[in-house]
């Protein structure tokens, strides 16, 4: 006969665990900054969340210079990136854990920043997930979410998808405007995604020529003047007819859309209108135009008042701007989703997403 105490104790312990206390990590392809969300995250039923803090903290001159060229770094002094990244990025989080008083932490899950990305080559890199990242903030570590993806095939891209469809699957359409737009849906009962165009990352390239972040609402963007010439040949670009799966990645940019852009040597706010314009006719495209399809919308490029309105000019859907802490922070806290999934392991990565080979649970466990 078991006593009770020790009958309550293995009931206990073969109970599974349904409610985490998580960091998630984000940094992206516009350089804004790394984004941190300290989450709760309850399997109870259906998987629910709370936001308990989050903060960006934004990219020094020096970093952001350092990460816009390591795509031309030679192996050697690519590898002394990473080393200088993942104790940068340990720094931030410490920061974050003393700041908002972070304790009982069951684990913290980063995204990295990705600095290669050519999945048909079976390429792709992420700096900032080396083991010693989990040593240096004293808390298991779960990263590196794309390199298993591309071995199976797949673009290792978008990973978001899945987070969507388990917190937000009362939207059609869940689109962020980041670094890329991109947009996931579910159709014929398997989720769909892929980048649809770049965004951020071509605006904020072209402010930084100005010395500025970023068009503060557009405003730059609004008195351009719309170059036709252009903004037809970005419209033709091959990438716009491929099928999903696919993805973007920054050597795209680099060799399909700056040169193109600076070839026809139009002022910055012409540019950045032409643009604009040119992003918002290819997310129209991806929607079905229904007024009663509600679409998420979250990233920076909400902030930009000229665009959303471009956008809302050329669908009818119904587009649903949420609060400003799920508009800046919905990748980082997807990433800390992604980050238990593995742990439990249960699929974090699609493969009607993704063009993998099968469902996976992607990613790398580190211990402190």
């Amino acid at each position: 006969m078991i006593p009770t105490f020790q009958l309550i104790l293995i009931i206990f312990t073969n109970m599974e665990k349904t409610e985490y206390r998580l960091i998630g990590v984000m940094s992206g392809t516009s350089l804004d900054g790394i984004d941190l969300v300290f989450t709760e995250i309850n399997f109870q039923n259906k998987p629910e969340f709370s936001i308990i803090a989050s903060e960006t903290f934004p990219y020094t001159h020096e970093w952001r210079n350092k990460l816009s060229t390591a795509i031309n770094l030679d192996p050697p002094e690519l590898n002394k990136l990473d080393e200088e990244y993942t104790s940068y990025l340990a720094e931030v989080i410490n920061r974050f854990i003393q700041k908002y008083d972070i304790d009982l932490l069951d684990a913290l899950c980063s995204h990295g920043h990705t600095v290669k990305h050519r999945p048909k080559q079976g390429i792709t890199f992420q700096i900032g997930n080396m083991p010693k990242l989990a040593k240096l903030i004293d808390a298991p570590v779960v990263c590196d979410f794309r390199v298993q993806d591309v071995e199976l095939g797949g673009e290792g891209a978008p990973l978001v998808p899945i987070g969507d469809r388990l917190l937000f699957n009362d939207y059609k359409y869940c689109i962020n405007l980041g670094g890329f737009a991109n947009v996931s849906m579910e159709q014929d009962l398997r989720r769909i995604a892929y980048d649809i165009c770049p965004l951020n990352t071509v605006l904020n390239y072209f402010m930084r020529k100005l010395q500025k972040d970023y068009d503060e609402d557009g405003k730059l963007a609004r008195a351009g003047e719309v170059d036709k010439e252009l903004l037809n040949k970005l419209n033709s670009l091959r990438y716009y007819k491929k099928q999903a799966p696919k993805s973007l990645g920054i050597e795209w940019v680099n060799c399909e859309i700056i040169p193109l852009l600076e070839k026809f040597q139009d002022t910055i706010p012409s540019v950045l209108k032409t643009f604009s314009i040119h992003a918002a006719t290819q997310i129209a495209k991806c929607l079905d135009d229904h007024p009663e399809s509600r679409v998420l919308l979250t990233g920076g490029g909400t902030f930009n008042t000229f665009f959303i309105e471009e956008l809302k000019s050329r669908s009818k859907c119904d587009f649903v701007i949420p609060d400003n802490q799920l508009i800046d922070f919905k990748e980082a806290l997807i990433f800390a989703l992604l980050g238990i999934l593995k742990l439990r392991e249960e699929i974090n990565v699609l493969s009607s997403v993704t063009g993998a080979k099968i469902d996976h649970s992607s990613g790398r466990i580190y211990e402190p």
